[in-house]
């Protein structure tokens, strides 16, 4: 909506304690400071499956969607979401106790696994990544992320997934001496072919307290859609703002580090599936060459 001058646009995040509310938090907080033309609003959902409906009837100007839920939606025919910004990509990976008796993905079998949220791509992932590898296992669902890690602490569970850097969940197991587990060489090669739509990715090291190196997994990257018709100057001033928001971005968020605007376009499955307003300042900018 409009007041005055200043474009008024809500962003749907998800449930509290998970990585969608802290990043999008700074996302509005930042873009709002580079650019007084709009004022970005958070709202917290429950995430990405929520968000992408609530997008495509027009109650969310904008929403935060994950890898698997991200891909699936954009490949719709005839989709009116669009991306206004690509936020990182999300290598996916369990956590255990320091005591803990598992060492591989395999150690999870019959197991009970926090896999996160109902409405989360991430849990979405997860699902995925151990169904590719026939591991069968005793899904826990949660109502909000920040449930996860006491059910961890207290032997309920015993691993929980999540993917990326700056996950919340993941820093707190860290910090308390916590280890990852990642899939192997030959896991990530059978999950991708069973898995198309994901590719391989890295956590770089030292992303958590503890990782001192860098772990290969599996994972899509996370974005910014905005939903069917968005005015083409509502994504030209979006991504303007990124794109001079960049280094605050990064300074206050490690995740965030690869949300530039030159990643708006290289992170898109296909060119046109980026904002209109969007793909103009990028032309204008020089950071996408005019065809």
């Amino acid at each position: 909506m409009r007041v005055g001058a200043v474009v008024g646009l809500v962003l749907g995040t998800a449930t509290p304690g998970g990585g969608f509310p802290l990043y999008g938090d700074a996302y509005a907080e930042l873009l709002n400071a580079q650019e007084p033309a709009i004022r970005i609003e958070t709202r917290n959902t429950k995430g990405s499956n929520e968000n992408v409906p609530l997008l495509e009837a027009g109650k969310l100007d904008l929403g935060l969607v994950a890898g698997e839920l991200a891909s699936a939606a954009l490949a719709k025919a005839g989709t009116g979401l669009r991306i206004v910004a690509a936020m990182y990509s999300s290598p996916g990976m369990f956590v255990v106790r320091a005591d803990s008796p598992v060492r591989g993905i395999p150690d999870l079998k019959g197991k009970p696994v926090v896999l996160g949220t109902q409405g989360s791509g991430i849990t979405v992932l997860g699902r995925l990544v151990l169904q590719s590898l026939e591991i069968s296992f005793k899904e826990i669902l949660l109502e909000k992320a920040a449930d996860g890690p006491p059910m961890l602490e207290d032997g309920r569970a015993a691993a929980l997934w999540g993917a990326g850097v700056g996950w919340p969940a993941f820093a707190a197991i860290a910090k308390a001496g916590g280890r990852f587990i990642a899939p192997d060489a030959d896991e990530i090669r059978r999950i991708l072919a069973k898995q198309p739509s994901l590719q391989a990715v890295t956590l770089p090291a030292k992303s958590y307290p503890g990782q001192d190196v860098a772990l290969a997994s599996v994972g899509s990257w996370s974005f910014v859609f905005a939903r069917p018709g968005l005015p083409e100057e509502q994504g030209y001033l979006l991504a303007r703002a990124l794109h001079r928001a960049e280094g605050a971005l990064a300074a206050r968020l490690d995740q965030a580090r690869e949300s530039t605007a030159a990643n708006i376009a290289a992170a898109a499955p296909r060119i046109d599936l980026v904002h209109p307003g969007a793909l103009k300042y990028l032309r204008e900018s020089g950071l996408l060459e005019t065809p």
